[in-house]
């Protein structure tokens, strides 16, 4: 898998414009960035040339703290930008990213790799996704030219929804260099449930928490194969007395369907990271339907799959799943699961796969999507030179050229 030769990390925006237009004036191809800590994510880049970076461009520009609304720069580490929003009681409702360590640092990324990768993961049952919370963008084009959507308020006027359509465009469109977004109140009191069965056995609590007067923050479930299966859920309100309320309700549910249940504390407002410590062999993002996943958990597609872990979210039917340890899957196993997902009405993206001949051809990051043609006129309309992040453009699996 190709990577971008060199990290450059202007520091200014006046740099960065001038940095891209004279790669701009040589043709020359280049890939956004911004700690670069997740770049072997997704498709191969091709002849990648520099990563340009926003690790520079880092600041807090602006935190209306009453209309809980923040505006960054996309360089700004995503534990930074929680740490100073604790500081005033309020959080940003998204997941940390996969493989975000335990101690934060710069583990999580940036601000701006966030939204380059669109990638929602368990606060989506409750709080949507990252796209949910943007409202307002700035971007630098692949000729060197600045250009802004949205704004500063939760309600923008009508129009093309520019914010959405970087949102998960992986750097292919333009380098994202700042955003704004809707921020919340941090609830203090919070609580956890983990309810342990054989998937079958837990759908009907899975159906009767989403379809219910819930309002988990967030309903994974979780499998592995040293613990098994389990429903793993967060509550937080404004009161230990709401969050009881709610977990008595469901752990009553779960008696009732002959399930063991246990309460577990919850201290930070965001879900523990998932940190394996070292790249795994493969990291997988699945979305489907999400009646459909204790099908996919209890299949053999799954269940032969020594090794791996699985953590989707229950009430959305997006999550991850990772091997851990063992010799890796080849790649036909893979193939088959995909396979297998896509029967199910859903779709399954290779974030990270085993490079060498040993492994076979690489597999696809993400197949062709109904709306490629529409898909490949956008990419030519923002980068015309196709210059940024050759090779990589979600939901075209074989590059333009």
């Amino acid at each position: 898998m190709a990577h971008s030769d060199t990290l450059l990390q202007p520091q200014s925006e006046a740099e960065l414009s001038a940095l891209v237009r004279d790669l701009h004036a040589s043709g020359r191809p280049w890939t956004p960035a911004g700690l670069g800590t997740r770049l072997h994510w997704g498709a191969p880049l091709q002849q990648a040339g520099p990563a340009i970076s926003t690790r520079r461009l880092n600041g807090i520009v602006d935190h209306a703290v009453d209309d809980l609304t923040i505006s960054v720069e996309a360089g700004l580490p995503l534990a930074d930008l929680q740490h100073a929003l604790a500081e005033r009681g309020q959080w940003l409702p998204v997941d940390w990213p996969w493989g975000t360590a335990a101690d934060l640092g710069s583990s999580a990324g940036t601000v701006g790799g966030l939204v380059a990768r669109g990638l929602s993961g368990s606060l989506r049952q409750r709080h949507l996704g990252v796209r949910d919370q943007l409202i307002g963008i700035s971007l630098m084009r692949s000729d060197g030219v600045a250009a802004k959507a949205g704004g500063r308020v939760v309600k923008n006027v009508a129009g093309y929804d520019l914010m959405r359509l970087l949102c998960g465009s992986w750097g292919s469109l333009a380098l994202i260099t700042g955003v704004t977004l809707r921020v919340q109140p941090i609830r203090r009191a919070r609580g956890q449930l983990l309810v342990r069965g054989e998937p079958s056995a837990l759908e009907p609590l899975r159906q009767a928490v989403v379809a219910g007067g819930f309002t988990p923050d967030w309903i994974d479930w979780d499998q592995n194969e040293a613990e098994g299966c389990c429903l793993r859920l967060g509550v937080a309100s404004i009161s230990d007395a709401a969050v009881h309320d709610q977990l008595h309700q469901i752990e009553a549910l779960a008696g009732a369907l002959h399930l063991a249940s246990e309460r577990q504390s919850w201290s930070d407002p965001l879900p523990d990271p998932i940190a394996p410590g070292c790249d795994p062999a493969w990291l997988l993002r699945l979305n489907l339907p999400p009646a459909r996943c204790a099908e996919l958990l209890a299949s053999a597609s799954c269940q032969q799959l020594p090794g791996w872990c699985w953590r989707l979210s229950a009430g959305r039917g997006s999550g991850d799943a990772w091997q851990v340890q063992g010799q890796a899957t080849p790649a036909y196993a893979i193939a088959a699961l995909r396979r297998h997902v896509s029967d199910l009405g859903g779709e399954l993206t290779v974030l990270i796969q085993p490079s060498g001949a040993e492994h076979q051809p690489e597999l696809e990051a993400w197949l062709d999507a109904p709306s490629r043609p529409l898909i490949e006129a956008v990419k030519r309309q923002f980068d015309p030179r196709l210059q940024l992040a050759r090779g990589r453009l979600p939901g075209v699996a074989t590059p333009l050229s």
